[in-house]
């Protein structure tokens, strides 16, 4: 399933090299930090070993691959991978005293990793920026090995009336803050869009259980502001 906004050709790219400078403090902005707790709900859905291996994709600077090693004493193989140079040269910095992170520049379309390599594949609020949802799916249960478990954490539909009028008057103030925070507003326009246009809950589901991931199912968090979908190879 290709996504429209997201194959304009360039889009996507030149939205991250405009903002992964300022990318974590920008994060903080938007989510008044709750984008922390959401992530470690998701290390908390794994409750990983340290003789588990993780493929994080659209890693950004690092936040779940720094979880995950918190959780398991620094130990276990984590890749992390991200499109973006710029973001990748940022993680790699703020995460240097880790020795055992592997850095890849790559599309979550096309990873350049073996066959059932990984326990657990992640992937937070990237799967919305690939060209092609179905190709990243099939990526995702390629890595994993039987048993695996992939996780994605990603803003979702909200199921409140309520919150969800505040929520969307709320988003119009973003593109605002990103021009005070980061100098630009632009690539804060095309995440508010990427947001409207992008799955619901059980639409992503039904994509899922498509590239055959097993026991498929999402939780809501924060009313559906983000959800984080989990599925099995089995």
């Amino acid at each position: 399933m290709q996504q429209y906004l997201q194959n304009k050709k360039g889009l996507v790219q030149n939205v991250f090299d405009q903002v992964y400078n300022q990318y974590d403090l920008m994060n903080d902005f938007m989510s008044f930090g709750i984008h922390r707790i959401w992530k470690k709900n998701m290390l908390n859905m794994m409750n990983p070993s340290s003789k588990q291996k993780l493929i994080d994709v659209a890693c950004g600077t690092g936040d779940i691959a720094k979880l995950f090693l918190d959780n398991v004493d620094k130990q276990s193989e984590i890749t992390c991978v991200d499109p973006n140079k710029g973001m990748i040269s940022k993680g790699k910095e703020k995460l240097k005293e880790f020795s055992n992170l592997n850095w890849i520049i790559a599309a979550a379309e096309k990873l350049p990793i073996k066959d059932n390599s990984f326990d657990f594949y992640t992937i937070s609020f990237g799967l919305r920026n690939t060209k092609d949802l179905n190709k990243c799916l099939a990526e995702a249960y390629r890595v994993l090995k039987p048993g695996g478990k992939f996780l994605c954490l990603e803003f979702s539909k909200i199921q409140n009336s309520n919150l969800d009028f505040i929520y969307k008057n709320y988003s119009k103030l973003i593109p605002l803050i990103g021009k005070l925070v980061v100098g630009e507003k632009e690539p804060y326009e095309y995440l508010i869009k990427s947001i409207e246009n992008f799955l619901n809950q059980d639409e992503l589901i039904d994509l899922m259980k498509g590239q055959n991931f097993k026991k498929c199912s999402y939780r809501n968090l924060s009313g559906g502001i983000v959800s984080i979908h989990s599925g099995w190879k089995f």
